[in-house]
């Protein structure tokens, strides 16, 4: 499976660090791109340094995963900004409200936006995931048009019903739920009634 991921300035760089992990142990062929807030948030949130420099950021984040490629947030040659390219699916998470607002208005001013776009135009499988709260009635509009485009809305709030001991479970939760909509098979939760 051919997986696009974008990360966007939005908090919940853990989201994307587990997500990133998950697809490629499940042999996934990712191509990540991350935007300059994503950077940051990725920075701060995993490795404590909101100035650690784009190439350390994203050699931390790939650091032993097999499967990644990593393109630059305007390198509109990538596959993913062309329908034509062979592409399963697409997610951006953690998904950031003006990256949300960007998309839904068709604007495609970076690689993550064009490449949700396509995915919206070829009527393939896109997951966006906010954690943005509270919402205002723009963000809630925005999150409509793009669900009535076809996207899927995961956001980025974990439930509690499987006993989660740790930080990780919470994120497990989410990052399951994404994997769900992938069609990818997990055992990061404990589902619903099982045992």
């Amino acid at each position: 499976m051919n997986v696009f991921l974008g990360i966007t300035g939005a908090s919940g760089a853990p989201y994307a660090a587990r997500l990133l992990s998950n697809l490629t142990t499940s042999g996934c062929e990712v191509g990540v791109t991350i935007s300059e807030a994503g950077r940051e948030v990725l920075a701060t949130e995993l490795y404590g340094d909101p100035a650690l420099p784009h190439e350390d950021v994203v050699a931390r984040l790939t650091d032993g995963l097999d499967g990644v490629t990593v393109y630059g947030i305007k390198e509109f040659t990538a596959p993913y900004a062309s329908g034509s390219a062979k592409v399963d699916a697409y997610v951006v998470c953690p998904c950031s409200m003006a990256t949300a607002a960007t998309i839904a208005a068709g604007a495609m001013a970076n690689l993550v936006h064009r490449a949700a776009s396509v995915a919206l135009k070829e009527e393939r499988k896109l997951v966006l995931v906010p954690r943005e709260t509270p919402l205002s009635a723009i963000h809630l509009e925005n999150l409509l048009r793009l669900r009535r485009a076809g996207a899927t809305i995961v956001f980025a709030a974990p439930g509690f019903y499987h006993a989660p001991q740790t930080v990780g479970d919470l994120v497990d939760f989410v990052v399951a739920r994404c994997l769900d909509q992938l069609g990818i098979e997990n055992r990061l939760m404990q589902r619903w009634g099982q045992e």
